[in-house]
């Protein structure tokens, strides 16, 4: 029974993901042709952190808040767990991916500045917004701010707390549920201070552990200097493997646009909840800053935890309902021993939880929006309910976790680019006009 549950379950992550390539891919490239490939002129990426208004989330602080919730256990676990189902060549798929689908970044980020609504002393925004104002679809909305809840508060926050635990528990031996009571306990005290603490958090957090995380590449990377020239023709070569249809080229395709999607967000819609936070008399520099925020992901961080992997001795590995941090943690080790341990432990802690804190304010957002008088009692369960699941989390089977997210993130990039294509006319015409 478990075997036909598990085949199902792949059957279905399978078409979902037939469709989503299809939007993601062709809506990017769609965009980037009509919109004269925006992602590629570096210098305006850079315009939307010029601005005049004075709101409590600058621009920065919104691209750290996005950058949070992107940077987290998928670029460490996410990328080792594609590495090793489909080969070194998932990793040019990425980079084929994050530059393809950065576009979407800025056009689900203008759309959700566009029609972002007071919040308080804030703002907010995001695909609800754009869906029910822009698309005039109140029902489609609604469902797609119940999957952010589902797939951030169960799914994404999940793994994390997840990838956490095995990690400690893999090499100090502690007990997953310890570590998820503890992780719990940090991201409620956090939470609860609401959004201006989340992203005070993030803005400071972010900064310092993508530097620590480099820096530790490139120490990596100087002690294998030798092996990357080869390294990278293997990326290159593998990507094009074609020795059967099925297990070959369309496989590795397949599982680098996947893992390249749940690490950037690219065509989620997620990063304008984060973007949207902020507000700009620019909103088109506001959106191009997410591009950055991509770039960062894909070339930075995932990039350098596929070098750590394939300059190791990996294929000499093998695991059982892996979570993908065992690789990272074993890659690192060969390198540095036990010193990479630490500081991969200490980064993926920080990882981690700048992911949580971040995706709760996705989870609490969608919440404002489906109940327009929210209180703080609703306000407060979905905060405790977050929480549990962390706990829950720590002790669950990775591939189960990893699963259920594919399947809702499959739906979410669906769901969001079948409305930014929709909106094409208005997204078009509003950057022709930009001055």
């Amino acid at each position: 029974m478990i075997g036909i549950g598990d085949d199902m379950l792949k059957i279905v992550t399978d078409i979902l993901w037939s469709i989503a390539i299809v939007f993601l891919l062709g809506g990017g490239l769609y965009f980037s042709i009509k919109l004269g490939f925006p992602q590629l002129k570096l210098r305006p990426l850079f315009s939307g952190f010029k601005t005049d208004d004075k709101t409590n989330v600058s621009p920065f602080k919104s691209l750290t808040m996005s950058l949070a919730a992107r940077v987290g256990v998928g670029s460490l676990a996410g990328i080792a767990l594609a590495i090793y189902i489909g080969g070194p060549g998932t990793i040019f798929w990425i980079w084929v991916t994050g530059i393809i689908t950065s576009i979407n970044a800025f056009c689900e980020s203008y759309m959700g500045a566009k029609y972002q609504v007071k919040d308080g002393s804030s703002y907010q925004g995001g695909p609800p917004f754009y869906i029910e104002k822009g698309l005039h679809s109140k029902k489609l909305a609604v469902i797609y701010s119940i999957l952010i809840i589902i797939a951030y508060i169960v799914g994404f926050m999940t793994i994390q707390a997840n990838t956490i635990a095995t990690s400690l528990h893999e090499y100090y031996n502690f007990e997953p549920i310890i570590i998820g009571i503890i992780l719990a306990i940090i991201s409620f005290i956090s939470i609860m201070k609401g959004l201006n603490s989340i992203v005070n958090i993030t803005s400071k957090l972010v900064p310092l552990m993508g530097l620590g995380y480099i820096l530790l590449s490139i120490i990596v990377i100087i002690l294998n200097i030798q092996k990357l020239p080869a390294t990278i023709m293997t990326i290159i070569t593998s990507s094009f493997n074609l020795k059967s249809v099925t297990s070959g080229v369309i496989s590795t395709f397949i599982i680098g646009i996947q893992r390249g999607v749940f690490s950037t967000e690219a065509g989620l819609g997620t990063g304008s909840i984060a973007s949207s936070c902020s507000h700009s008399k620019n909103k088109i520099g506001l959106g191009l800053i997410q591009i950055l925020g991509i770039y960062f992901t894909v070339f930075i961080v995932c990039t350098s935890t596929a070098l750590i992997i394939l300059t190791s001795d990996y294929t000499k590995l093998t695991f059982e309902n892996m979570n993908g941090i065992e690789l990272t943690q074993y890659a690192l080790n060969y390198h540095l021993g036990k010193v990479g341990i630490l500081v991969l432990i200490i980064s993926l802690i920080s990882l981690a939880y700048s992911t949580i804190i971040a995706g709760y304010y996705y989870g609490e957002s969608s919440l404002k929006y489906l109940r327009k008088n929210v209180t703080p009692f609703q306000i407060n369960l979905l905060k405790t309910v977050t929480v549990l699941l962390l706990v829950i989390g720590s002790i669950t089977s990775p591939t189960l976790l990893w699963n259920i997210v594919d399947i809702l993130v499959a739906i979410l990039a669906i769901i969001n680019m079948y409305s930014l294509l929709r909106l094409r006319r208005e997204i078009i015409i509003d950057y022709k006009k930009r001055k």
